[in-house]
Protein backbone atom coordinates (compact mmCIF):
# COMPACT_ATOMS: atom_id res chain seq x y z
CA UNK A 1 0.00 0.00 0.00
CA UNK A 2 1.75 3.74 -0.82
CA UNK A 3 1.20 5.74 1.80
CA UNK A 4 -0.26 9.51 1.38
CA UNK A 5 2.77 10.67 3.71
CA UNK A 6 5.31 11.65 1.37
CA UNK A 7 3.62 13.46 -1.24
CA UNK A 8 0.81 15.05 1.43
CA UNK A 9 4.33 16.36 3.96
CA UNK A 10 5.74 20.07 2.85
CA UNK A 11 6.92 21.14 5.80
CA UNK A 12 3.40 21.72 7.82
CA UNK A 13 1.89 18.88 9.76
CA UNK A 14 -1.24 17.53 8.82
CA UNK A 15 -4.37 17.97 11.38
CA UNK A 16 -4.23 14.79 13.63
CA UNK A 17 -6.79 11.82 13.16
CA UNK A 18 -8.53 10.67 16.08
CA UNK A 19 -7.05 8.13 18.11
CA UNK A 20 -9.03 6.96 15.19
CA UNK A 21 -3.48 -16.00 9.60
CA UNK A 22 -2.21 -17.19 12.40
CA UNK A 23 -4.53 -19.48 14.81
CA UNK A 24 -5.36 -18.28 18.45
CA UNK A 25 -2.51 -19.32 20.84
CA UNK A 26 -3.56 -22.83 22.30
CA UNK A 27 -4.98 -22.85 25.50
CA UNK A 28 -3.48 -24.56 28.50
CA UNK A 29 -4.57 -28.04 29.45
CA UNK A 30 -7.45 -27.65 32.75
CA UNK A 31 -7.56 -23.57 31.53
CA UNK A 32 -10.82 -22.20 31.85
CA UNK A 33 -9.72 -18.91 30.16
CA UNK A 34 -11.24 -18.02 26.84
CA UNK A 35 -9.31 -16.92 23.76
CA UNK A 36 -10.53 -14.10 22.52
CA UNK A 37 -7.47 -12.39 20.29
CA UNK A 38 -8.80 -9.41 17.71
CA UNK A 39 -6.81 -8.35 14.90
CA UNK A 40 -4.68 -5.09 14.54
CA UNK A 41 -3.92 -2.85 11.58
CA UNK A 42 -1.85 -0.28 11.04
CA UNK A 43 -1.78 1.44 7.71
CA UNK A 44 0.31 3.89 6.72
CA UNK A 45 0.78 5.95 9.93
CA UNK A 46 2.73 8.61 10.34
CA UNK A 47 2.82 10.93 13.65
CA UNK A 48 4.85 14.32 14.15
CA UNK A 49 5.72 16.19 17.23
CA UNK A 50 6.00 19.94 17.51
CA UNK A 51 9.22 21.11 18.67
CA UNK A 52 8.68 24.90 18.66
CA UNK A 53 9.41 26.02 14.95
CA UNK A 54 9.35 22.95 14.00
CA UNK A 55 8.19 19.48 13.82
CA UNK A 56 9.81 16.21 15.25
CA UNK A 57 8.80 13.46 12.61
CA UNK A 58 8.02 10.20 14.70
CA UNK A 59 6.81 7.62 12.66
CA UNK A 60 7.06 7.75 9.02
CA UNK A 61 4.31 5.52 6.81
CA UNK A 62 4.13 2.38 9.72
CA UNK A 63 2.44 -0.61 7.96
CA UNK A 64 1.77 -3.60 10.53
CA UNK A 65 -1.24 -6.49 9.98
CA UNK A 66 -1.14 -8.62 13.15
CA UNK A 67 -3.84 -11.38 13.66
CA UNK A 68 -5.75 -12.27 16.27
CA UNK A 69 -4.08 -13.92 18.77
CA UNK A 70 -0.56 -13.31 17.65
CA UNK A 71 2.11 -12.27 19.90
CA UNK A 72 4.29 -9.53 18.24
CA UNK A 73 7.54 -7.82 19.60
CA UNK A 74 8.81 -4.43 18.83
CA UNK A 75 12.76 -3.41 18.62
CA UNK A 76 15.11 -0.77 17.84
CA UNK A 77 17.08 1.69 19.15
CA UNK A 78 16.06 4.12 22.06
CA UNK A 79 13.79 7.38 19.71
CA UNK A 80 12.46 4.75 17.19
CA UNK A 81 8.88 5.27 18.20
CA UNK A 82 8.17 1.76 19.81
CA UNK A 83 5.98 3.23 22.71
CA UNK A 84 4.73 6.28 20.31
CA UNK A 85 3.18 3.42 17.87
CA UNK A 86 2.11 1.47 21.10
CA UNK A 87 0.53 4.72 22.80
CA UNK A 88 -1.07 5.35 19.31
CA UNK A 89 -2.72 1.64 19.04
CA UNK A 90 -4.04 2.11 22.29
CA UNK A 91 -5.90 5.36 21.66
CA UNK A 92 -2.99 7.95 23.78
CA UNK A 93 -2.12 9.51 20.57
CA UNK A 94 -3.61 11.28 17.55
CA UNK A 95 -1.79 10.31 14.47
CA UNK A 96 -1.46 12.84 11.15
CA UNK A 97 -1.56 9.93 8.83
CA UNK A 98 -2.82 6.86 7.87
CA UNK A 99 -5.03 4.21 9.97
CA UNK A 100 -5.49 2.17 12.83
CA UNK A 101 -8.27 -0.23 13.99
CA UNK A 102 -8.07 -2.52 16.57
CA UNK A 103 -11.42 -5.53 15.60
CA UNK A 104 -12.46 -3.23 12.88
CA UNK A 105 -12.78 -0.03 15.69
CA UNK A 106 -11.05 3.31 16.18
CA UNK A 107 -8.18 2.86 18.97
CA UNK A 108 -10.78 5.75 20.69
CA UNK A 109 -14.10 3.04 19.97
CA UNK A 110 -11.08 0.29 20.98
CA UNK A 111 -10.11 2.07 24.05
CA UNK A 112 -13.56 2.94 25.08
CA UNK A 113 -15.29 -0.30 24.91
CA UNK A 114 -12.26 -1.58 26.97
CA UNK A 115 -10.84 -3.95 24.25
CA UNK A 116 -7.07 -3.14 24.94
CA UNK A 117 -5.41 -3.70 27.36
CA UNK A 118 -2.20 -1.55 28.88
CA UNK A 119 1.19 -3.27 30.75
CA UNK A 120 3.77 -0.19 31.91
CA UNK A 121 7.40 -0.62 32.56
CA UNK A 122 6.52 -0.43 36.19
CA UNK A 123 3.77 -2.78 38.36
CA UNK A 124 1.57 0.48 39.48
CA UNK A 125 -0.17 -1.53 42.28
CA UNK A 126 -2.12 0.29 44.52
CA UNK A 127 -0.54 -0.64 48.13
CA UNK A 128 -4.05 -0.40 50.01
CA UNK A 129 -5.38 -3.57 47.95
CA UNK A 130 -4.28 -7.04 47.86
CA UNK A 131 -3.06 -8.61 45.80
CA UNK A 132 -6.46 -10.69 45.29
CA UNK A 133 -7.81 -6.90 45.25
CA UNK A 134 -4.99 -5.36 43.04
CA UNK A 135 -5.99 -7.85 39.99
CA UNK A 136 -9.75 -7.60 40.58
CA UNK A 137 -8.96 -3.53 40.56
CA UNK A 138 -9.93 -2.95 36.54
CA UNK A 139 -13.03 -4.98 36.80
CA UNK A 140 -14.83 -3.08 39.61
CA UNK A 141 -14.29 0.39 38.04
CA UNK A 142 -15.22 2.11 34.65
CA UNK A 143 -17.11 -1.09 33.06
CA UNK A 144 -19.17 1.18 31.39
CA UNK A 145 -19.05 0.49 27.68
CA UNK A 146 -17.16 -2.59 27.58
CA UNK A 147 -17.85 -5.56 25.50
CA UNK A 148 -15.69 -8.15 26.42
CA UNK A 149 -16.41 -9.21 30.30
CA UNK A 150 -13.82 -9.40 32.93
CA UNK A 151 -12.33 -13.03 33.50
CA UNK A 152 -14.27 -14.46 36.64
CA UNK A 153 -12.70 -15.45 40.04
CA UNK A 154 -12.20 -18.85 39.15
CA UNK A 155 -10.12 -18.11 36.06
CA UNK A 156 -8.19 -15.09 37.90
CA UNK A 157 -7.51 -17.52 41.12
CA UNK A 158 -5.86 -20.13 38.32
CA UNK A 159 -3.84 -17.00 36.39
CA UNK A 160 -2.36 -16.20 40.00
CA UNK A 161 -2.20 -19.83 41.02
CA UNK A 162 -0.21 -20.38 37.31
CA UNK A 163 2.43 -17.31 38.44
CA UNK A 164 3.05 -19.15 41.80
CA UNK A 165 0.97 -16.51 43.77
CA UNK A 166 -1.47 -19.00 44.92
CA UNK A 167 0.05 -18.27 48.56
CA UNK A 168 0.07 -14.53 48.37
CA UNK A 169 -3.53 -13.36 47.46
CA UNK A 170 -4.13 -12.00 50.69
CA UNK A 171 -0.73 -9.78 51.15
CA UNK A 172 -0.18 -6.16 50.59
CA UNK A 173 2.59 -4.84 47.56
CA UNK A 174 4.64 -4.23 50.09
CA UNK A 175 5.25 -7.68 50.80
CA UNK A 176 6.24 -8.68 47.94
CA UNK A 177 9.25 -8.52 45.81
CA UNK A 178 9.75 -6.50 42.67
CA UNK A 179 9.26 -9.70 40.10
CA UNK A 180 6.48 -10.78 42.20
CA UNK A 181 4.62 -7.63 41.77
CA UNK A 182 5.21 -7.47 38.59
CA UNK A 183 3.45 -11.16 37.98
CA UNK A 184 0.47 -9.44 39.40
CA UNK A 185 0.53 -6.28 37.02
CA UNK A 186 0.51 -8.98 34.62
CA UNK A 187 -2.06 -11.14 35.89
CA UNK A 188 -4.15 -7.63 36.22
CA UNK A 189 -3.59 -7.14 32.53
CA UNK A 190 -4.66 -10.29 31.40
CA UNK A 191 -7.50 -10.34 34.02
CA UNK A 192 -9.23 -6.89 32.50
CA UNK A 193 -10.50 -9.24 29.20
CA UNK A 194 -9.46 -7.02 27.04
CA UNK A 195 -8.23 -8.82 23.42
CA UNK A 196 -5.45 -6.48 22.62
CA UNK A 197 -3.00 -6.38 25.31
CA UNK A 198 0.44 -3.52 24.73
CA UNK A 199 3.33 -3.84 26.69
CA UNK A 200 5.72 -1.17 27.44
CA UNK A 201 9.15 -2.85 28.70
CA UNK A 202 7.04 -4.27 31.51
CA UNK A 203 10.51 -6.37 32.83
CA UNK A 204 12.85 -3.28 32.10
CA UNK A 205 13.24 -2.97 36.23
CA UNK A 206 13.68 -6.47 36.95
CA UNK A 207 17.57 -8.23 37.20
CA UNK A 208 18.35 -10.37 34.55
CA UNK A 209 17.55 -13.56 36.79
CA UNK A 210 13.77 -12.47 36.97
CA UNK A 211 13.39 -11.29 33.75
CA UNK A 212 14.52 -14.31 32.01
CA UNK A 213 11.68 -16.18 34.43
CA UNK A 214 8.94 -13.69 33.58
CA UNK A 215 9.32 -14.23 30.19
CA UNK A 216 8.18 -17.82 30.57
CA UNK A 217 5.20 -16.82 32.91
CA UNK A 218 4.26 -14.35 30.44
CA UNK A 219 3.94 -16.78 28.10
CA UNK A 220 2.69 -19.28 30.53
CA UNK A 221 -0.40 -16.33 30.33
CA UNK A 222 -0.47 -15.80 26.86
CA UNK A 223 -0.86 -19.40 25.89
CA UNK A 224 -3.66 -20.05 28.56
CA UNK A 225 -5.85 -16.59 26.86
CA UNK A 226 -5.28 -16.23 23.57
CA UNK A 227 -4.66 -12.27 23.24
CA UNK A 228 -3.05 -10.67 20.60
CA UNK A 229 0.07 -9.05 22.10
CA UNK A 230 2.29 -5.93 21.32
CA UNK A 231 5.34 -5.90 23.13
CA UNK A 232 8.42 -3.62 23.27
CA UNK A 233 11.26 -4.32 24.03
CA UNK A 234 15.20 -3.48 23.94
CA UNK A 235 16.15 -7.55 24.59
CA UNK A 236 16.62 -9.97 21.37
CA UNK A 237 16.37 -12.91 23.06
CA UNK A 238 13.35 -11.89 24.86
CA UNK A 239 11.61 -10.64 21.88
CA UNK A 240 12.91 -13.86 20.15
CA UNK A 241 11.76 -16.32 22.44
CA UNK A 242 8.54 -14.85 23.31
CA UNK A 243 7.43 -13.87 19.72
CA UNK A 244 5.60 -15.19 16.33
CA UNK A 245 7.09 -11.91 14.61
CA UNK A 246 9.76 -9.79 15.61
CA UNK A 247 10.13 -6.15 14.31
CA UNK A 248 12.85 -4.05 13.65
CA UNK A 249 12.64 -0.81 13.89
CA UNK A 250 14.56 2.36 12.65
CA UNK A 251 14.96 5.78 13.76
CA UNK A 252 14.86 9.16 12.13
CA UNK A 253 11.87 8.90 11.24
CA UNK A 254 10.43 5.77 12.95
CA UNK A 255 10.03 2.82 10.57
CA UNK A 256 10.07 -0.63 10.24
CA UNK A 257 12.87 -1.88 8.53
CA UNK A 258 13.13 -6.11 9.10
CA UNK A 259 10.37 -8.26 10.14
CA UNK A 260 11.50 -11.31 11.33
CA UNK A 261 9.25 -14.37 11.18
CA UNK A 262 10.22 -16.42 14.55
CA UNK A 263 10.23 -21.09 13.51
CA UNK A 264 10.50 -22.11 16.67
CA UNK A 265 7.40 -24.40 18.01
CA UNK A 266 5.15 -23.77 20.91
CA UNK A 267 4.72 -23.76 23.62
CA UNK A 268 8.20 -22.44 24.27
CA UNK A 269 11.21 -23.48 26.88
CA UNK A 270 14.33 -22.48 27.85
CA UNK A 271 15.84 -25.25 26.28
CA UNK A 272 14.96 -23.78 23.12
CA UNK A 273 17.53 -21.22 23.73
CA UNK A 274 19.92 -23.96 22.69
CA UNK A 275 18.11 -24.71 19.84
CA UNK A 276 19.75 -23.28 16.14
CA UNK A 277 16.72 -21.74 14.90
CA UNK A 278 16.93 -19.74 17.97
CA UNK A 279 20.41 -18.39 17.59
CA UNK A 280 19.51 -18.18 13.66
CA UNK A 281 16.68 -15.71 14.25
CA UNK A 282 18.70 -13.94 17.03
CA UNK A 283 21.69 -13.31 14.68
CA UNK A 284 19.47 -12.15 12.04
CA UNK A 285 17.83 -9.32 14.65
CA UNK A 286 21.04 -7.91 16.10
CA UNK A 287 22.46 -8.10 12.42
CA UNK A 288 19.50 -6.15 11.29
CA UNK A 289 19.85 -3.89 14.10
CA UNK A 290 23.40 -3.29 13.66
CA UNK A 291 22.58 -2.14 10.37
CA UNK A 292 19.80 0.52 11.32
CA UNK A 293 22.70 1.69 13.90
CA UNK A 294 25.14 2.03 11.08
CA UNK A 295 22.76 4.48 9.06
Amino acid sequence: MTSPCRAAYDGAVPSPTSGGSRTAAPTAAGSSARSIGAPVSIRGVSKWFPTGRDFLHALDEVDIEIEPGEFVSLIGPSGCGKSTLLRVVGGLLPYELGTVTVDGNSPAQARDTKQIGFAPQTPSLLGWRTVRRNVTLLAEVNRRGAIHPPLGEREILELLESVGLGDFLDRLPKELSGGMQQRVSLVRCFALGAPVLLMDEPFSALDEITRNEMRYLLLDLWERTGHTVVFVTHSIPEAVILSDRVLVMATKPGRVVHAETITLPRPRSAQMEDDERYLAHMRNVRRSLGEVSAR
